[in-house]
């Protein structure tokens, strides 16, 4: 019997495992039979092997999930081939059915190779002088993806899919020695999670979510057979187009092939096609950009994440190759976002400012000693679409950024930031503590103070030195370190930072992880030239919410600093935790900044600007934004800032368990005025928004400052005396009294 007439009678599986089929047709080509056998079968085996015989599987794109805190609330998805692998035992026996009934009647019978239907297509194809029928099976078909899948090189993926013998040849050989170390069933799995479904779906998983939004367990057999009959040709059936009549027919054949197969009977047959096709499809999010519109305000904050990502050099040595690994490599992400308490800035927000306004409102609220974002909100929506924004404030002819824009508006990326007025008080404060100078350090503080710093280029108010003044006479006397940070007198904190050094101020700032993003930022805080901005510790540096938000939190957290964190956990596609040099990479990420006393000492100052007296000392009579603990009901500090011209108001506070940060600006101009009605706004937001995200939580107090750091030696006795009514038994009396 010659070799072509073994082939049409089907006697070539000794041939095929034996490895000798490199004259067998090759689906897709024309090439005769005789030609390749020509070959002789020395020839033939030779060539055969020759190629590759182990398939070496590369991971597939997978797509990665990002989850709110409660680790339930999906915020969106990255990916760029939307791909979630999961067990045959997932899927409705429907599909595994519908796909050997459509692709591979015989996948059960053969070892990846069928001889029958390569004698088939050979015949077929003679008779129509070209290709009308292939003879890959769907082993074969899962070889071609997973090589195809793999690919490095666009060279790579042209030989994965190119129509060649060597092609065909190498499906073939690595076929065979696949199904001899795996399963039909194994194999059958791996093929439907890598099967295209059109609409940027690989895999039955997100097959059955596109169209049907429900899970592969729950397919019926309509559903299934029309899935399955996608593979073949994703765009040609589409059954999203208008006209259904090519998905609709192809369904059919699907399902008469089941028929075929006995896998349904005939009455399911017949019933089955009778129904129309009924889709509910679904376009998964993919990217911040398609956020579900209810929570666009979410999409601030996937922004901060994706900054986030790349600047982590476990997920790739570059920005582009760590944002294409988030795009592909199949992670669980659980953010620090706490869906309640950004429901509830957004209500304080949008109370206070309307997305259509030009001034935009934004709060960032910090987990003290993790750093996790707890929430990033601000009254804008997140989208590129501008078409309806109103004018630029500052260029008239130009569309504004409100109320649509992706600008990092809170922080982490490459904006700017806003002047943060008075809250850099803080850095000079914490920096003469750091030098030893105690909280009762007192200087008289007069209406205006012609300092020792020389003026910026530009007008000088006096002369050419820098002479601030304060913002009401009220201010003028002697003042220490909590009435002066409590009532914000300029000249003060001018005469502090002059004793213990502006570079210091500067230096301390950056210890509590400020970052310079102008040039003239970058010049005025380098160290030939810090100790000459005598204006810093006015707030004149640019600053994102995020960074304030966070200084405050290493308060919060008695000096331990962490950095600011969007994550809680990150799972690979295998469920391990995402590591970086031995460490998880969700893990929080701290470090003393200040001691815990310095922290102890500058948190007993701020909490007389917010009302709720100092521990140690006295406030002298009032504070900035007393409304603060007149709102909250529970142990709070924290620290206004104004800017000059009122380009900006903001407010940073704090308890024991949260920090947040809250500004009013225009970030289309920086320079423009947003009114001195808006001074209490951000105070009033902070106030509201920690009163609900603390409300049934205990009532956690600050631990007051060391004798050290309260007073000097040769004064403690008098200053204790003078302030006995705000020691920290008193204070603890207060809080009882005053209760819920």
């Amino acid at each position: 019997m010659s070799y072509l007439h073994m082939v049409a009678a089907g006697k070539v599986a000794p041939l095929v495992r034996a490895g000798l089929i490199a004259g067998l047709v090759i689906a897709g080509l024309a090439y005769p039979l005789a030609a390749l056998a020509g070959l002789g079968v020395k020839a033939g085996t030779e060539a055969l092997q020759s190629l590759p015989e182990e398939l070496i599987e590369v991971p597939t794109a997978q797509t990665t999930y990002v989850y709110a805190k409660d680790n339930r609330t999906l915020l969106t998805m990255f990916y760029e081939e939307h791909r979630k692998p999961i067990k045959i035992a997932d899927m409705s026996p429907y599909i595994t059915q519908a796909i050997v009934a459509s692709e591979d009647t015989r996948f059960y019978e053969h070892n990846g190779v069928d001889a029958k239907g390569v004698a088939r297509a050979f015949v077929a194809n003679q008779k129509a002088g070209g290709v009308s029928q292939g003879a890959s099976t769907l082993t074969m078909q899962y070889v071609r993806m997973a090589l195809r899948d793999g690919a490095q090189t666009p060279k790579e993926a042209l030989e994965a899919t190119e129509q060649t013998t060597q092609r065909k040849l190498r499906e073939m050989r690595m076929a065979i020695e696949l199904e001899k170390r795996m399963s039909k069933q194994e194999i059958l799995e791996r093929y439907l999670n890598a099967a295209y479904y059109g609409h940027r779906a690989y895999g039955i998983f997100a097959a059955s979510q596109v169209f049907f939004s429900k899970l592969p367990r729950d397919l019926d057999l309509n559903e299934a057979a029309l899935l399955a009959g996608l593979v073949k040709a994703p765009s040609a059936y589409d059954p999203a187009t208008q006209d259904r009549q090519a998905a609709t027919s192809r369904r059919n054949y699907v399902i008469d092939q089941m028929l075929k197969i006995k896998a349904i009977t005939p009455q399911q047959a017949a019933q089955a096609k009778r129904e129309p096709i009924k889709l509910k499809l679904s376009a998964p999010p993919n990217d911040c950009i398609s956020i579900a519109g209810k929570h666009n305000d979410w999409g601030f904050f996937c922004d901060y994440l994706k900054s986030w990502w790349k600047e982590q050099p476990a997920f790739g040595s570059n920005p582009m190759e760590r944002e294409e690994n988030l795009r592909r490599g199949g992670y669980r992400i659980v953010t620090s976002i706490d869906p309640k308490v950004q429901a509830s800035a957004m209500k304080h927000i949008l109370d206070k400012e309307k997305r259509r306004s030009r001034i935009a409102h934004g709060q960032v609220i910090i987990e003290p000693n993790t750093g996790r974002v707890v929430s990033m909100a601000v009254n804008r929506r997140y989208s590129l679409d501008q078409r309806d924004n109103e004018k630029h404030s500052r260029f008239r002819k130009l569309k504004g950024n409100y109320p649509n824009t992706v600008n990092p508006l809170l922080g982490g990326g490459s904006m700017a930031g806003y002047q943060a007025g008075s809250t850099f008080k803080i850095f000079t404060m914490l920096a003469a503590l750091d030098e030893g100078m105690p909280l009762s350090t007192s200087y008289y503080s007069p209406q205006r103070f012609y300092s020792k710093y020389i003026t910026a280029p530009g007008p000088a108010t006096c002369g050419v030195h820098w002479c601030p003044k304060n913002s009401t006479a009220s201010m003028t006397g002697d003042q220490t370190m909590w009435s002066g940070f409590g009532k914000s007198v300029n000249t003060y904190f001018v005469q502090l930072e002059q004793k213990v050094g502006a570079d210091k101020a500067v230096k301390m700032a950056e210890r509590l992880g400020l970052r310079w993003r102008t040039d003239i930022d970058r010049k005025l805080a380098s160290p030939e030239h810090a100790s000459g901005w005598g204006a810093f510790t006015l707030g004149v540096s640019d600053v994102t919410p995020i960074e304030m938000a966070n200084v405050f939190a290493t308060l919060a957290a008695e000096g331990n600093y962490c950095e600011p964190l969007p994550v809680r956990a990150i799972k690979t596609r295998d469920g391990k935790d995402a590591t970086f040099k031995g460490k998880v990479i969700a893990a929080p990420r701290c470090h003393r900044a200040v001691s815990a006393d310095v922290a102890r000492a500058a948190t007993d100052a701020a909490r007389c600007v917010t009302g709720y007296g100092a521990a140690r000392g006295g406030c002298g009579g009032w504070g900035t934004s007393e409304m603060v603990y007149g709102t909250l009901k529970r142990p709070v500090a924290g620290k206004s800032g104004t800017t000059d011209s009122n380009k900006s108001a903001w407010f940073c506070g704090f308890t024991p368990q949260l920090a947040a940060a809250a500004f009013v600006a225009d970030p289309d101009n920086p320079e423009k005025n947003v009114g001195s009605n808006r001074s209490t706004t951000s105070k009033f937001t902070v106030a509201e928004t920690l009163k609900d995200a603390l409300k049934g939580q205990p009532k956690a107090k600050f631990t007051p400052p060391s004798d050290d750091l309260v007073s000097r030696w040769r004064d403690r006795d008098r200053d204790r005396d003078r302030d006995s009514d705000y020691d920290s038994e008193r204070d603890d009396e207060r809080d009882d009294e005053q209760g819920d």
